[in-house]
């Protein structure tokens, strides 16, 4: 398996490929989202219009296996910028780590740890003080959670990221079963670089 980094034209030809990988590792626990293509294109095109966005690929041979994605905070979506103003960090301080997907088959070889030295080592070229990324809040009672389930909250703290108090983005999206949209907490987590 190869970690590359992509930018410019070889991040825009990658974006369909995150799209299904979005969907397929976003149907499981904690998300169980009901993803569409569509909806995935829609929300990939703010890495096409960020001059210094970037998706860290993992490849088997031509194949992406796993994509993390980053941008500057202040070129991603208002509801995520929004709950930093009750924080002391500037947009422009903060480098924003967004999805980290990775199929099954692909896990506990390194590329998570890949994936965040590429996004840490793209936000301090760039000048940015803070790295921060969110994840979905779930009951621990949920009917689906699955049992096996382990938190990555161990692997975050490792790298040195931490909650940060009081900043939850809150989003809508379809879980697996449902018909509707339904309102979702995701905290965010970061560190100083």
């Amino acid at each position: 398996m190869e970690v590359r980094v992509l930018t410019g034209a070889a991040l825009d030809a990658a974006l369909e490929d995150v799209a299904r990988l979005r969907i397929a590792v976003f149907r499981d626990w904690p998300y169980i989202y009901d993803g569409s293509l569509e909806y995935e294109r829609r929300y990939l095109e703010s890495y096409r219009s960020s001059e210094n966005a970037l998706v860290v690929g993992a490849f088997e041979g031509a194949r992406l296996v796993g994509a993390a994605t980053g941008t500057p905070l202040e070129d991603h979506a208002d509801d995520f910028a929004a709950p930093f103003a009750a924080t002391d960090l500037s947009l422009e301080q903060v480098f924003y780590c967004a999805e980290s997907v990775l199929l099954p088959a692909y896990r506990g070889q390194g590329v998570g740890h890949a994936f965040f030295e590429a996004r840490e080592s793209h936000a301090r070229a760039l000048g940015r003080r803070y790295s921060a990324f969110c994840a979905v809040i779930r009951p621990s009672d949920h009917p689906l959670k699955p049992a096996s389930y382990r938190p990555l909250d161990g692997f975050w703290r490792k790298r040195g990221y931490a909650p940060m108090p009081g900043v939850v983005a809150h989003f809508r999206w379809t879980d697996l079963g449902n018909d509707a949209q339904t309102e979702k907490a995701l905290q965010f987590w970061g560190k100083y670089l």
